[in-house]
């Protein structure tokens, strides 16, 4: 396993070096000008003071030698300034960052909750009535955008109900009940789309294990379903289903810059829409890089986890 991990992190440096490549292109081929940003509306027109600021800011050199420049600071954990806050880039996403990771282990943890049960009871149930609801249920969480079902868990919930507020974030530090109650909303707003994917995965799993000869064994034993479906079946079906959450993370961090919009939350996403709206491209930079570094590791997460759920697996 260690030559395995060794390997892998060896790996993340020319995967890391493309994300910072492609991060810094992206965000200088946005329109904009973030010199005229920093000066503001009052000094937009002193070519003097715009001419200092580009040179302040490294914009008069070449773009090559710019990447140079904020690669090295990259580095050292040095990502700039914010243009619309003067706060530092660093400061600001260390103080995002939690609240992100919170709102996606709760939508994972909603998302899962959901799907394993569904989707056993849907495999072990096929054609069924329930199988038929179930999948009807999973495809429209596919095709619904976490934006429309936020807003239609903010009418339902907060406006009609009245059960849970509409927006804002409360920390963990200010209470357990007061924290679920500001982020069980949003996080069923990403959560319904990854159960989907996860529920009709899990189905077809188990469906196909279902099949192999060494259940039928088991069942021949005289086994209960329960307990074939629990120690034979669903741990050798879930190589597939963590194949597809670890592929769904990466959905799962960029559908938190809509619904952190939407419900006023004070994380990653609701930084990079605002980074986006101002043209602050240092904030931006920072966050497609934290968030890029967080699918490469959930993704190395994801194929250790699968030694540990089938030890017919071994890294070499």
């Amino acid at each position: 396993m260690a030559p395995y991990l060794f390997r892998r992190l060896l790996y993340f440096i020319p995967v890391i070096f493309l994300v910072t490549v492609v991060v810094f292109a992206i965000t200088m081929l946005l329109p904009g000008d973030p010199a005229l940003a920093f000066l503001g509306e009052a000094n937009m027109r002193d070519k003097v003071a715009y001419e200092a600021m580009r040179k302040e800011l490294g914009l008069d050199r070449p773009l090559p030698v710019q990447y140079a420049i904020w690669l090295g600071k990259a580095v050292q954990g040095d990502l700039g300034r914010s243009v619309r806050t003067h706060e530092a880039v660093t400061a600001a996403l260390a103080a995002r960052l939690p609240v992100t990771l919170e709102l996606a282990a709760v939508s994972l943890g909603i998302a899962l909750l959901i799907a394993i049960p569904v989707g056993i009871v849907s495999a072990t149930r096929p054609n069924s009535k329930l199988d038929t609801v179930a999948t009807v249920v999973a495809v429209s969480g596919v095709a619904l955008p976490e934006f429309f079902v936020g807003i239609l868990l903010i009418y339902l919930f907060a406006v009609g109900l009245r059960l849970l507020p509409p927006s804002g974030f409360v920390p963990l530090s200010a209470g357990l009940w007061p924290n679920l109650k500001s982020i069980l909303l949003p996080a069923l707003s990403l959560g319904l789309a990854l159960n989907a994917v996860t529920m009709r995965q899990v189905r077809a799993s188990l469906i196909e294990v279902m099949g192999e000869d060494y259940i039928t064994v088991a069942r021949a034993k005289g086994l209960s379903e329960e307990t074939v479906i629990r120690i034979h079946a669903l741990k050798n079906a879930m190589i597939p289903v963590i194949t597809v959450i670890g592929l769904q993370v990466g959905r799962l961090f960029g559908g938190t810059v809509v619904v952190e919009t939407i419900f006023a939350f004070p994380g990653m996403g609701r930084l990079a829409a605002d980074s986006i709206f101002f043209r602050d491209f240092p904030a931006l930079q920072g966050v497609v890089l934290v968030m890029a570094l967080a699918v490469l590791v959930c993704n190395l997460m994801t194929d250790v986890l699968y030694a540990y759920v089938d030890p017919r697996i071994r890294f070499a």
